[in-house]
């Protein structure tokens, strides 16, 4: 009897939006859940009449549940202070890979396996964009995300300085004056390369550079090398104007062409290696900065070092990484330096609502919600990535509260509907008898 099929339909999509509203609450503190709305649909009519103008008159055969909307905004961003949490803000999930199929997910509570695997709780690897020397490819197919852990980072030979310093002007003739930077061999070795300034006349400057004698063989035919000697001179205004190596011809300094804009330091041993068995050191003494402006000055002031900089560097054991704004992934050595590993990769699809949750916060694509579209952090419409964070759920617990007051009441008014057409068939049936 349609007095009974009509409430039972009711009831049935009502215990839907029941069981959806109970699935919201019971994850309101799942990482990066994304919270459902029940919504209905009238079912078919059936005409059984007309009016006398000719309007049908139809009558409705229940409800239906037309679809369960998820609600894919971004939660709110809590910080860990794990470095393996990553919260994702704005547009797009991340991409994960069972080993067999590719799936997306927002829940960024990853972990690292026993090899360094970056993985999502349930097992599956975090896909990204795979680095080579430090420079990730973004060309590259997708690859698991692995993190170097306990490896050590192999030292480099210090090829390239720089030394922010200020010469006296007024400092006697015959002033010397020794500064220091410490440098790496192709071993990791440090040592400790001093230039000495001189002062031999008005705005004219010697330099001479070298390393410990220590430094070198002394049996075997290897001996330390010549210190290496040039001459600098200064312009009215303090500024670096030329310099000549060695015996060599004066070089205005600058960045125009038949300039020069650095020396080269060669230090070189009589045989084939420094004492430690270590390579000679080649080294370019950058004379200006990046903006072309001269490193070396010349005014009435005490000589003084202001900055050093160069780019070598010890062996280092990894410490810990990090995941930048934009999904690169970062290790930390115990030598300072950082190198980039990876750069986790975000997806994103042209209809949400046509994705299949599959339980762990993954999702897999679907017809209905097209292939997936790979990118990066901040590219193409996709969000930014917080390390050491977590996306909360997005579940508003007002508003769950009132829909289940509304679901409620619609579920009880629909069975006090089936136990009034049972009370209505009851009396039926007794006036038969």
């Amino acid at each position: 009897m349609a007095s009974f099929s009509i409430p039972l339909t009711g009831l049935e999509a009502d215990s839907t939006a029941l069981n959806t509203i109970a699935n919201d609450l019971s994850n309101m503190n799942t990482t990066a859940f994304k919270a459902q709305t029940t919504n209905f649909a009238d079912l078919f009519y059936q005409q059984v009449g007309s009016t006398g103008s000719g309007d049908q008159i139809q009558v409705g055969a229940g409800t239906k549940v037309a679809s369960n909307e998820t609600n894919f905004t971004a939660g709110t961003p809590n910080s860990t202070g794990v470095s393996s949490d990553v919260a994702l803000q704005g547009a797009g999930f991340f991409v994960v890979n069972n080993g067999n199929s590719q799936y997306l997910t927002r829940a960024g509570n990853f972990q690292t396996d026993a090899k360094g695997n970056l993985i999502t709780t349930n097992g599956y690897s975090v896909m990204g964009y795979p680095a080579t020397n430090g420079v990730v490819n973004t060309n590259a197919p997708l690859t698991a995300m692995n993190i170097p852990i306990g490896t050590v980072q192999q030292p480099q030979a210090t090829s390239s300085m720089s030394m922010t310093a200020n010469l006296d002007s007024a400092a006697s003739t015959s002033t010397q004056f020794p500064a220091e930077i410490t440098v790496y061999d192709s071993l990791g070795q440090a040592h400790i390369a001093t230039v000495t300034y001189q002062h031999t006349a008005t705005n004219t400057w010697t330099y001479s550079a070298q390393l410990p004698a220590a430094d070198y063989f002394t049996t075997g035919g290897n001996v330390a090398p010549a210190a290496i000697t040039g001459t600098m001179t200064f312009d009215s205004n303090g500024n670096l104007a030329t310099v000549a190596q060695g015996a060599g011809a004066a070089q205005t300094v600058g960045t125009a062409a038949g300039d020069v804009s650095t020396i080269a330091l060669n230090f070189t041993p009589a045989g084939s290696a420094l004492a430690d068995g270590a390579s000679g050191l080649s080294i370019n003494w950058n004379l200006l900065n990046s903006s072309g402006t001269p490193n070396v000055g010349q005014v009435d002031a005490a000589s003084a070092v202001s900055t050093t900089t160069q780019n070598g560097y010890p062996t280092g054991q990894y410490q810990s990484f990090s995941v930048g704004s934009d999904g690169t992934i970062s290790v930390t050595y115990s030598n300072g330096q950082q190198q980039n590993v990876g750069q986790i990769a975000l997806a994103n699809v042209a209809n949400l609502q046509g994705l299949t949750m599959l339980g762990d916060g993954d999702y897999a694509t679907t017809q209905a919600s097209g292939a997936a579209t790979t990118g990066i952090s901040g590219a193409g419409g996709l969000g930014t990535m917080e390390g050491g964070a977590l996306e909360a759920s997005n579940v508003n617990i007002s508003t769950e509260f009132s829909n289940l007051i509304v679901a409620q009441r619609a579920f009880e008014a629909n069975a006090k509907s089936v136990t009034t057409f049972d009370t209505v068939t009851q009396d039926t049936i007794n006036m038969v008898h």
